[in-house]
């Protein structure tokens, strides 16, 4: 017996019957990917002896915990390293720039909060969502219904915000990096235009991905000790001149303290240092891109290797090792970022580091090339900084990788499960080719300029910092017991409101930023709504379930019984199965000896698109009563009960009542509520579901 509910030659998730010990086996897992595997009850195993429990054959889909090959956590750090220490690109650069010569005490703020406020937070993200859907992944849990969707919509706007500016920011920096390099000056005219060499950056980017990466770790890993090793040298020699020559660092020292800060206008009268720790808060959301990375960190965490151990419902050693990574991490990038703020506002002129300098998006590079008036090293010069500026090219450029992997891994996870996107949005070359042309999109809109697509990558990063705060928060709340104020994670309260402090700073002083998350977030919504209004003609199934064996097995009765006349009946209704009994009799004009089966079903989550409705048969007074529990759709669930029932004798008709309800209204219900003009809609689901009229079951409106 196959109990599979075929669709009309589409790719819709197929249905299959199961059987389980209760309603609260709902699955968010069982839509991923919109499962397209299916269990048949009589070929799948039950549970191991004695478990106590009836089986369970619902929608087949891969084991959570399965993600093929993983790696040792020091190789997938480097796959995380490419996007966060790449900013070493142009952080030094950008912070001289927000804060002058203040940048080395701002940046000691950066780092404080980087290592006791954002590591501390995704340390407790990784141990919850450990499956790589990273923050958003646990607000959705907390949050049901439309208004978990809503959020996580909005959030999917800012995080593509995020990776897509990642992606042109990063490829706008390389293509700086290669213009002011004195070989690439010998290269034909064309490819001197900086908004023409970072979109070739970009469709090169796209062009790898269509082809296929492959030993992408093996990779990142090259890249990122190439890159974290000139590095080493350039700041090192530079910590090495400074000690030799404490002089630069003392006449630095002289002007912070007189308050020649180098800014446009300073929000604090006075030179103290209270002063100047007040300006280093206030001016700290301007280098809030040193905090990127730590979403991509909990992405990459399927790949990191755990112990033999490990469970898929608890991988403890891969918890442990992405922990350590996030560490060691935020350790190294806050070593580089101390270091570099130092080296770069002590030993370069500052008007070479301003707007229209040599140094401007490229200090590092700059003193790499031995450039300007004072001779550090006899090692720098044009063919170490070709050198740094090959390796920095090479690791903007996969930092660009990075983000596309992180968009191609969050897109499919959560829009096509909500029907939000078309099924074209799970294949992979369709994203990168729109994603590529977005990247282009944006780099002309913002003319490849780093410094003005800085607003909008800082707004995206901590708008994902934030609500992973707030996730944090609201997690630990939960599990705790006791009274509320003891159950409030005070620790974690402080670094939201430090983070929210952070993120409406952002949103005040750099409107663009928000601005093009805004587009983003209204991009989401409108493909998501149009695509859920076109899908919603999709029969959506994913299983059966059953509340026990003995509906299970009144269930196969009826099948065979072949009982002609399903009539719906809402539950909690003021008539009585009697009352509706006779009425649809008279009505309908139906023989007194016809069989009739009254189906109950109750809505649950109406924001799921695939759903897996919980079955209960009774037999009550010679009635029998089909009672359907967590429907994510009225009609959805109608329309599989009759084509499930139609599978083995003669199809079933469904009588209905008229309803005046207005048609426009009905029809957004159905949409947005499950509910709404439900017997054309069943009507529709069956036609479209069943090809073959002699199958189809019927639909009488009274």
């Amino acid at each position: 017996m196959s109990e599979n509910q075929s669709g009309a030659n589409d790719s819709r998730p197929q249905a299959a019957l199961s059987v389980t010990d209760g309603a609260t086996n709902q699955t968010s897992a069982a839509a991923t990917a919109a499962a397209s595997q299916t269990v048949d009850p009589k070929t799948s195993s039950a549970h191991g002896p004695g478990s106590g429990t009836p089986p369970v054959f619902a929608a087949g889909h891969e084991p959570e915990g399965h993600h093929g090959h993983q790696s040792f956590w020091v190789w997938v750090l480097c796959l995380t390293g490419v996007d966060y220490f790449s900013t070493l690109g142009y952080q030094p650069s950008m912070a001289f720039d927000a804060t002058g010569r203040l940048a080395p005490l701002a940046t000691v703020l950066l780092v404080l909060i980087t290592l006791f406020g954002a590591l501390p937070v995704y340390c407790y993200v990784a141990g919850q969502s450990f499956t790589g859907q990273g923050s958003i992944s646990m607000l959705e849990r907390l949050m049901r219904g439309w208004s978990g969707k809503i959020v996580v919509l909005i959030l999917l706007g800012f995080a593509a915000t995020d990776y897509v500016i990642t992606k042109t920011l990063s490829a706008a920096d390389a293509a700086e990096h290669l213009i002011h390099n004195p070989f690439w000056h010998d290269m034909p005219a064309w490819a001197q235009g900086q908004i023409l060499l970072t979109v070739f950056l970009l469709v090169l980017l796209g062009g790898v991905f269509l082809k296929g990466f492959s030993e992408v770790i093996g990779l990142a890993v090259t890249l990122v000790v190439v890159y974290l090793t000139l590095n080493a040298v350039v700041l090192g020699i530079g910590l090495t001149h400074l000690a030799q020559h404490p002089e630069a660092v003392s006449d630095w020292w002289r002007k912070v303290q007189e308050g020649d800060w180098l800014l446009e206008s300073s929000p604090v009268q006075g030179s103290g240092l209270g002063s100047i720790a007040l300006v280093c808060l206030l001016f700290f959301p301007k280098l809030a891109l040193g905090l990127s990375g730590f979403e991509t960190g909990v992405a990459v965490m399927p790949l990191i290797r755990g112990d033999a151990t490990d469970t898929p419902e608890h991988p403890g050693g891969r918890i442990r090792n992405a922990r350590k990574m996030l560490i060691s991490a935020a350790a190294i990038m806050s070593v580089y970022l101390l270091a570099s703020s130092l080296v770069v506002t002590t030993l370069i002129p500052s008007h070479e580091l301003q707007p229209g300098g040599h140094a401007a998006k490229r200090a590092l590079a700059f003193i790499a090339h031995g450039e300007g008036t004072l001779e550090i090293s006899p090692l720098f010069g044009n063919v170490f900084g070709t050198i740094y500026d090959i390796s920095t090219v090479l690791i903007l450029w996969f930092a660009g990788a990075s983000a596309m992997s992180g968009l191609l891994n969050l897109v499919p996870r959560y829009l096509p499960r909500y029907g939000m996107a078309p099924e074209w949005a799970s294949k992979i070359k369709a994203l990168v080719v729109l994603f590529t042309l977005i990247n282009i999109l944006v780099t002309i809109i913002f003319k490849a300029d780093v410094d003005k697509q800085g607003d909008a990558y800082a707004t995206g990063v901590m708008v994902l910092i934030s609500s992973a705060c707030v996730a944090t928060v609201i997690d630990l709340f939960r599990k705790r017991t006791g009274p509320a104020v003891r159950r409030i994670a005070w620790p974690f309260v402080f670094i939201t409101v430090v983070f929210f402090y952070v993120t409406a700073m952002i949103v005040y002083e750099k409107t663009v930023g928000i601005a093009i998350a805004s587009c983003f977030i209204a991009a989401v919504f409108v493909s998501s709504m149009i695509s859920r209004w076109l899908r919603s003609t999709e029969l959506r199934l994913l299983s059966f379930r059953f509340v026990n064996h003995e509906s299970h097995f009144l269930w196969d009765a009826l099948r065979h019984l072949e009982f002609p006349v399903l009539v719906p009946h809402r539950s909690g209704a003021d008539r009585t199965l009697a009352q509706k009994e006779e009425q649809i009799r008279r009505e309908h004009h139906l023989d007194p000896n016809m069989p009739i089966v009254f189906v109950e079903a109750t809505l649950g989550d109406v924001s799921e698109f695939y759903h897996s409705p919980i079955i209960e048969v009774t037999d009550e007074e010679g009635r029998f009563i089909i009672r359907v529990t967590k429907c994510a759709s009225i009609a959805h669930t109608l329309a599989s009960i009759a084509l499930e029932l139609s599978k083995s004798g003669t199809p079933p008709e469904l009588h209905f009542g008229w309803s005046d309800e207005n048609p426009l209204a009905m029809n957004l219900g159905f949409v947005l509520f499950g509910e709404g003009n439900v017997p054309w809609m069943v009507r529709e689901l069956i036609t479209k579901a069943e090809p073959d009229p002699a199958k189809q079951p019927r639909v009488i409106i009274g």
